[in-house]
């Protein structure tokens, strides 16, 4: 009994107070998890975002959590099993929380703080400015370009491409269906220039040439690609799919494995701009979400999260939602399509608005998606997916 008391008295040294803590701790875990488990000590039982931070102040990864206190103590544990986490613990000085509304809140807060001080121990996806999109310009024959970010120059475009790998094999699946020029230069409609090998193989119409008018350029090339950004991709697929059907037929599989992942590739991105563009465009959109008895506010400007609030059980939400669109981030919507906010943030309020239980309260403008959108490609993109998995 004495050796008992005299190790629970020890176990007080570590702030081990709890059976449950005493559980935790004689799991295998690392002396440096041991050492900084105290990090943890104060933070709050609230949802929220946490930020370790080292030596020299600097923010070495940050996480969003329902339970900031919970999940901090977490990194403790033997649960805890990823070298580069255990890694950053051990230059781990102190770790300070920022309480949120709601966990919607915390999730945008979490992207937000991730983008500002790209911490090094947070994975690279995450980073928005890592990103690839698709450019169709504005020219007499149009074209698509690689860029980084859309600009405010009129042009369409398809993305954000987490890598531009991604960004090139939807490129790829567009060529493949209709004849895109492929070349860099600026064509004249006036004045010819030469032809590449391209306009031989019949993969291009050769409007260096003017074997094709500006018109016709437009209806047969340009107005396929803008509806794959916009609208019906469907002269798209249906290309691809032919092209699909004439290589399994001729016995050309890998060939035809590499068409279906541009396939996919090139369906996802439009699903996924489709989704987020119309959120983008609202002015103001005004939501509530039952929880803990009372009820989450957003308020959603430009697929930007404005402002959030909590109206707590036996008070009525409208007062608060109120309060909380006059203290709301002013949004001015940017170049692209998805001017507002990042891809990311914009998915995670639609996440959160297409829950069962959220109400949409007020609106500037409808939500709507096309109703012959990319999204009735849905079961062809699981399909070619699956296939490739």
């Amino acid at each position: 009994m004495e050796v008992l008391h005299g190790l629970i008295a020890r176990l007080g040294g570590y702030k081990v107070h709890t059976l449950r803590d005493t559980v935790e701790f004689v799991k295998a875990v690392s002396p440096v998890q041991r050492r900084k488990r105290t990090l943890a000590d104060g933070l709050p039982h609230k949802p929220g975002v946490y930020l370790f931070r080292g030596a020299d102040d600097r923010v070495l990864y940050v996480g969003a959590s329902q339970d900031i206190a919970t999940r901090v103590r977490s990194y403790f544990t033997a649960a805890e099993r990823r070298a580069r986490i255990k890694e950053m613990l051990a230059a781990a000085q102190r770790a300070e929380a920022v309480e949120c509304a709601h966990p919607l809140e915390a999730q945008v807060r979490e992207l937000r703080l991730i983008e500002a001080h790209a911490p090094p121990y947070n994975r690279r996806s995450k980073f928005p400015q890592r990103t690839w999109w698709l450019k169709l310009t504005r020219e007499p024959y149009p074209r698509l370009s690689l860029v980084r970010s859309p600009s405010g120059d009129g042009a369409l475009y398809l993305g954000p491409f987490s890598s531009r790998q991604a960004a090139e094999a939807a490129a790829a699946g567009v060529y493949d269906a209709v004849p895109v020029r492929q070349c860099t230069t600026r064509l004249s409609p006036r004045t010819p220039s030469p032809a590449c090998v391209l306009a031989e193989l019949r993969r291009c119409l050769a409007p260096c040439q003017h074997r094709v008018s500006v018109d016709e350029y437009e209806q047969r090339v340009v107005a396929p690609v803008r509806d794959v950004m916009t609208g019906d991709p469907g002269v798209v697929v249906d290309n691809l799919r032919a092209r699909l059907d004439r290589l399994a037929d001729a016995g050309r599989y890998e060939e035809a494995a590499t068409l279906r992942g541009r396939l996919a590739t090139l369906l996802r991105a439009s699903m996924r701009l489709q989704r987020r563009v119309n959120v983008n465009q609202i002015e103001e959109l005004c939501a509530a979400r039952p929880a803990g008895g009372g009820w989450e506010l957003a308020v959603v400007r430009h697929g930007r999260l404005a402002a959030a609030g909590y109206a707590p059980p036996r008070v009525h939400p409208r007062p608060v939602l109120e309060a909380v669109r006059a203290t709301a981030e002013t949004v001015l919507p940017g170049p692209g399509p998805l001017g507002g906010a990042t891809a990311e943030e914009t998915d995670r309020i639609i996440d959160w608005l297409e829950r069962p239980d959220t109400r949409l309260v007020e609106t500037t403008a409808g939500w709507a998606v096309p109703v012959q959108g990319a999204a009735r490609f849905t079961d062809l993109l699981t399909m070619a997916e699956q296939a490739a998995g």
